[in-house]
């Protein structure tokens, strides 16, 4: 059996979606300082629904692959049903990662997250700080004493 599927292959060698968004609605930015994986995450949203996403990554090729199949799977969808993007569903999408590359998955769900809070923020949106954070990551305390 091949270390990667073809689909994961495919979305590392054509990536869909890569690149830098000009005046992006709202834009995510997460890493992991284990791997170096960095991902930035934009998106273009009108009337509450993802017509554009782009991203930039810096990392490994699974790391690539999660990052252009979540775009995929965002775009088109509300940003309420974006929020229910799960790793492991980036995961199936592209038929599989080694147990090591995972992570990858859990920072493109992440870097979703992370802009649709962002076009929250800059939208004065209340949300549930819950819907972000896991209770762990440092920038969803940043604000606690306010």
């Amino acid at each position: 059996m091949a270390l990667y599927s073809e689909k994961v292959m495919d979305h590392f060698k054509n990536p869909r979606n890569v690149g830098k968004m000009e005046n992006a609605d709202g834009v995510g930015e997460v890493g992991n300082a284990k791997c170096g994986d960095i991902m930035k995450m934009y998106l273009k949203i009108e009337d509450g629904v993802i017509v554009d996403a782009k991203f930039n990554t810096f990392g490994c090729g699974s790391a690539i692959a999660t990052s252009s199949m979540a775009t995929e799977m965002i775009i088109g969808k509300t940003v309420d049903e974006a929020l229910t993007l799960s790793n492991k569903a980036v995961v199936e999408a592209l038929d599989g990662l080694p147990a090591n590359k995972i992570h990858c998955s859990v920072l493109a769900e992440e870097a979703v997250k992370a802009a649709i809070k962002d076009y929250y923020d800059k939208n004065g949106i209340a949300y549930d700080r819950e819907l972000f954070c896991d209770g762990n990551c440092a920038h969803c305390h940043a604000h606690d004493d306010e």
